[in-house]
């Protein structure tokens, strides 16, 4: 079977987690797909297949006799997806042949354009996956699962010599918590690889060091008719709070290794406010800088205002796993060959986000992720090629033998 024909499959199974909710996985429909990939393995005939009550779900294929002292080689995808257009029923379209303009989807009035994705017109000639332009596909992250079950697929049928292969598929990936759960000792993988986002060929092992910061602003609320020297608007000081960041380290404005304030939340009245951000950098030092100025920011607002005025909490959320992969260069090195053997380019470029990754590789699996061929995640526009696919599948089957034989 094909990497594509198993994605079809799989986007008809609705997986979204919720973050809203504190169980693992944050979602039972996860459970389901990860049934299905359970009878799949056994019919593949992987081995030591565990499923455990958290929907993480692992398996392994034994290497081939003389080569069981090769590097235990591991591959991780994640079941669940955005719950942003994922409540109806996904329909996958196929359009073969695609002649790199503008693509109509479906009836949703909603229309795939070249004037906002760049790169279609690079895909002339490919047979494009879509969905029909009012949910999501779902290939981030059933792209990779598929793949890693076509690899699977072709080890097991066409004997290729190997070492330890050993495969994970965990939930709630997109709401932070996809490494929760994970068993690395059980996993049994010296090194590892997520197989998540981004075009064929793409590499990544940076990713930005990550905190959440949580503004609350006490006010003093009195008669605005009476409150000369006495009024303190809560939400008044919330955009002053907002006024005293740099005004260009925002998403809109950064790129490659920048790194940004983002805020996502804001509320309040005269009495109390709240403000929420995103605070990203892939350096480490001008990570911690972001932090002090927040910090000197809260200061210097309870010296003006008085204090209690203003409240900065900070909560750390993952760092860069660059810091580990430094250490283990063989992985990015191994990949670019992969990729070259398959003949795709390999892109190595920065994460400007986190992936399950950067936690695996803190928890003593250094996990560097490689692109799975898709575009325009997380909405309606979300789209993939067959080809892209099957040049995924070629890499990672590169990967497995260069390790196989180093």
């Amino acid at each position: 079977m094909k990497a594509y024909e198993r994605l079809l499959k799989y986007a008809q199974i609705l997986t979204p987690s919720c973050a809203e909710v504190e169980t693992h996985p944050s979602s039972e429909c996860q459970m389901n797909l990860a049934e299905v990939l359970k009878e799949e393995m056994e019919e593949l005939g992987i081995s030591d297949i565990y499923l455990d009550k958290q929907c993480y779900l692992y398996g392994k294929i034994p290497a081939t006799p003389g080569y069981e002292e090769k590097t235990a080689l591991g591959f991780i995808a994640h079941m669940d997806t955005v719950s942003d257009f994922c409540d109806k029923a996904i329909t996958p379209v196929i359009t073969e042949n695609y002649d790199g303009q503008e693509l109509t989807l479906g009836d949703s009035g909603r229309t795939l354009s070249p004037e906002i994705f760049h790169h279609l017109p690079s895909l002339k000639g490919r047979t494009l996956i879509t969905s029909d332009g009012t949910t999501i596909l779902g290939a981030d992250d059933k792209a990779g699962i598929a793949e890693i079950l076509t690899l699977a697929e072709h080890i097991l049928s066409e004997n290729i010599p190997h070492g330890p292969i050993c495969i994970a598929f965990t939930p709630d990936e997109e709401i932070g918590t996809g490494t929760t759960g994970f068993d690395v000792s059980r996993f049994g993988a010296q090194y590892a690889y997520t197989l998540d986002g981004g075009v064929e060929g793409e590499i990544q092992y940076e990713n930005f060091n990550a905190c959440g910061a949580h503004f609350d602003i006490t006010g003093f609320n009195v008669h605005p008719g009476s409150s000369k020297d006495t009024m303190i608007n809560a939400c008044l000081v919330a955009m002053e709070i907002n006024s005293l960041l740099p005004g260009m380290e925002i998403p809109r404005h950064t790129e490659n290794y920048e790194g940004f304030y983002h805020l996502t939340d804001m509320s309040g009245n005269c009495a109390s406010a709240q403000l929420d951000y995103l605070i990203r950098d892939h350096d480490k030092h001008s990570f911690e800088a972001k932090k002090k100025t927040l910090r000197l920011i809260e200061k210097n607002l309870n010296e003006k205002w008085g204090e209690g005025t203003v409240t900065l909490t900070l909560t750390d959320q993952y760092q860069n796993m660059s810091e580990v992969i430094c250490n283990c260069m063989h992985l990015i090195d191994n990949a670019k060959a992969a990729a070259e053997a398959s003949g795709v380019e390999p892109l190595v470029i920065p994460i400007r986000g986190g992936t399950d990754g950067c936690h695996l590789s803190f928890m003593g699996l250094p996990c560097p992720n490689l692109g799975t061929g898709g575009f325009a995640y997380h909405g309606p526009y979300e789209h993939i090629t067959v080809e892209g696919m099957d040049k995924t599948v070629d890499m990672i089957t590169e990967l497995v033998k260069i390790y196989a034989e180093a």
